[in-house]
């Protein structure tokens, strides 16, 4: 019992009291002890979040290396810190008895705001973020970062209503204040509340002198989690939660996936016989991703990539897994629809042959008059979904063509009479009425909706601006000016037309629909 042990840690207060256990434990049992501290990059840089930091393990690096050049015998962390997979050469040694697992929320004054709709709290932790959102998805959330006494002392100078922290942290630096209590329906990190002892691999002498200290149950619920975790993907940029404890010879297991936002989740309860807890992490893993965890998990990863496309129409969750892997994008309604008020004398007489360009003319419709009111004699549209939309709503649609300039130019040929009703939008560019005025067909224009420019400011990075109308072309040039090298992807030739105008590189998707011009995209991007 003559070796020294050298104990390897960060100079947190909380990391400190961590390595003092483990130092108690060993030289109780007769082995002779130094600590040694040491900064953490995560010490070091507390104006970022953890999840902007850009690398695993931010609390865990600097230790994984003063072992590899041997200048301490073993780390102490918090396990929850510490990356899946650790270093080559590096082992877990073994994990002490397992503390407090739960959140806890330190709140001023009182705790009214838990019912309010309007509340501030702080974290900084993306999980607790994500179920906090998802239980109260009107409150606001601020970052938090430092140590326990720099995180309370923020909570006392700013005008928030609580802050979360791990009640294992508060607990074991006896700082735990009266205004707190558990959050008992807050699923925690994997490995929240244990620590954590590591060693070289090949220190043989080393691993058996902490394998006395280790302790067996907490060594296997933790395991579960991180294997969860690792199942997942998940680290700390993902909201990930799992909890897993040994009960009378079976294990019980909980595990959470959230969205950045929490507007999302999957939870997953398992219980199993402890014998086969090699297989629990596996099942709720896969309970996870076969309910949409990998949508959910995609998105994520998505999320800390630079955005290299940006679409002028909102898109829904199923177009946005079309895109290639390579493709980051966000989306926002570059046009803001206002569907008009019509009188009825606008189908007196009922207009015999009627063209309907878009949608918003078919809602429009629909919004005034019943569908027995409108079956016209010939209706003819522009795009498959007009069509459908049409056809499904109010009657037959006679022809329908890709786009408007092509739909007019088979009206000059084949029209029934020499008049039209076209119910349009306040803001066009297409060629249809001039195109048929020219060919003596009188154009009664009915502006059924009415189109609002709502543009935002893109970053100059963005590589690509997706467009579906000439209007979203004109709403983005209210906000934008195309960068050098910016390629427009256009629904077809009358926005490529407007588009034009402005870039220099203008594609144009193959069929008049969102997941054409995503298709567009990535080709490009392939």
């Amino acid at each position: 019992m003559s070796k020294l042990i050298r104990i390897g840690t960060r100079d947190s207060e909380l990391a400190l009291w961590q390595a003092k256990t483990v130092q108690s434990q060993l030289e109780h049992l007769g082995y002779k002890t130094q600590l040694i501290p040491v900064k953490s990059t995560g010490d070091l840089m507390l104006d970022k979040p953890i999840y902007e930091l850009g690398i695993t393990g931010v609390f865990t690096k600097t230790l994984d290396i003063a072992m590899l050049n041997g200048d301490i015998d073993i780390a102490v962390h918090s396990l929850k810190d510490v990356p899946t997979l650790l270093p080559k050469g590096i082992v877990q040694a073994a994990v002490i008895k397992r503390g407090n697992v739960r959140d806890c929320l330190v709140f001023k004054n009182n705790e009214e705001f838990l019912s309010q709709r309007d509340a501030v709290i702080a974290t900084g932790s993306l999980r607790r973020r994500a179920q906090w959102l998802n239980r109260y998805p009107t409150h606001t959330i601020v970052g938090l970062r430092g140590n326990v006494n720099s995180r309370l002392q923020k909570l006392e100078d700013n005008d928030w209503n609580g802050a979360i922290f791990a009640a294992a942290g508060l607990g074991r630096l006896n700082m735990k204040p009266e205004d707190s209590f558990n959050l008992e329906w807050m699923i925690p990190a994997p490995a929240q509340g244990a620590v954590m002892i590591t060693a070289l691999e090949n220190d043989e002498e080393t691993l058996a002198i902490c394998a006395e200290i280790n302790h067996k149950d907490t060594e296997i619920a933790t395991s579960v989690e991180r294997k969860f975790l690792n199942l997942l993907e998940g680290g700390c940029s993902a909201p990930i939660g799992a909890l897993a404890f040994v009960k009378d010879e079976e294990i019980h297991m909980q595990g959470v996936l959230l969205s950045l936002d929490g507007s999302k989740k999957i939870e997953v309860q398992r219980t199993m016989p402890l014998e086969k807890h090699d297989e629990l992490a596996q099942f709720c893993a896969d309970y996870i991703i076969e309910r949409g965890g990998k949508r959910l998990m995609d998105n994520l990863k998505k999320s800390s990539q630079d955005v290299n496309v940006f679409s002028t129409k909102t898109l829904t969750d199923d177009q946005k897994q079309m895109f290639h892997d390579k493709v980051v994008s966000e989306s926002s309604d570059f046009i803001k629809i206002s569907l008009n008020r019509m009188t009825p004398k606008v189908l007196r007489p009922l207009p015999k042959n009627v063209v309907i360009t878009s949608k918003n003319a078919v809602e429009a419709l629909l919004m005034n008059f019943a569908p027995q009111e409108l079956q016209f004699e010939n209706i003819y549209c522009v795009g498959r979904r007009t069509k459908r939309l049409v056809e499904r709503k109010i009657g037959t649609v006679k022809h329908t063509e890709n786009n408007a300039k092509a739909l007019a130019e088979y009206l000059v040929e084949y029209i029934e009479g020499t008049e039209v009703t076209y119910f349009c939008s306040d803001i066009r560019l297409d060629e249809l009425p001039t195109i048929l005025n020219k060919n003596n067909i009188e154009v009664n224009e009915i502006i059924a909706y009415e189109t609002k420019y709502d543009a935002v400011k893109i970053d100059d990075a963005i590589k690509g601006i997706m467009f579906y109308s000439p209007s979203t072309v004109q709403s983005y040039k209210q906000e934008n000016v195309a960068s050098e090298g910016m390629i427009a992807f256009c629904i077809g030739e009358t926005t490529a037309k407007e588009a034009r105008k402005h870039f220099d590189d203008v594609r144009i998707a193959k069929m008049p629909t969102v997941e054409s011009v995503i298709d567009l995209v990535n080709e490009h991007f392939e």
